[in-house]
């Protein structure tokens, strides 16, 4: 089975510019803990998580009012096309310690795979529960 087959594909993303109090209000609307951030050509620039929000503003005292998506969002994106078998992506998810995965095509954001769909489909419950547990296991803390 490819991703393709499992993805989600009417995904909410954010600009760069999006604020900090738009994303969030996207991830509680959606009930996620992530959202894409794409320029103008739907193209991934960056992920912000529930954790990043926290982290790089909150923590730091910063008025969320005044930050901006790319302030707080990670740069380096691991995606995956929709082309890419499910085994795959699971171990991809689990080596890089992610629970969601842009699915992109051609530069552009097209979908997203979360560990969860995984689990939905009951040939793949091992793999989602294998890769969830290498997901969850502690790394080293931020500097």
């Amino acid at each position: 089975m490819k991703v393709k087959d499992l993805m989600t594909t009417n995904v909410r993303t954010a600009d760069v510019n999006a604020s900090l109090p738009e994303v969030a209000q996207s991830m509680k609307t959606l009930d996620v803990g992530s959202i894409p951030i794409c320029d103008n050509n739907r193209n991934v620039v960056g992920m912000v998580t529930d954790r990043d929000i926290v982290l790089r503003s909150v923590a730091e005292g910063s008025n969320v009012e005044n930050v901006r998506a790319q302030d707080v969002m990670s740069t380096e994106v691991v995606s995956v096309s929709p082309d890419t078998d499910v085994h795959e992506a699971a171990d991809i998810m689990a080596q890089n310690q992610i629970r969601r995965l842009p699915v992109v095509e051609n530069g552009r954001i097209v979908g997203i795979v979360a560990i969860g769909d995984f689990a939905t489909q009951n040939i793949y419950v091992n793999e989602a529960g294998d890769a969830l547990s290498d997901i969850s296991k502690p790394s080293s803390p931020m500097r």
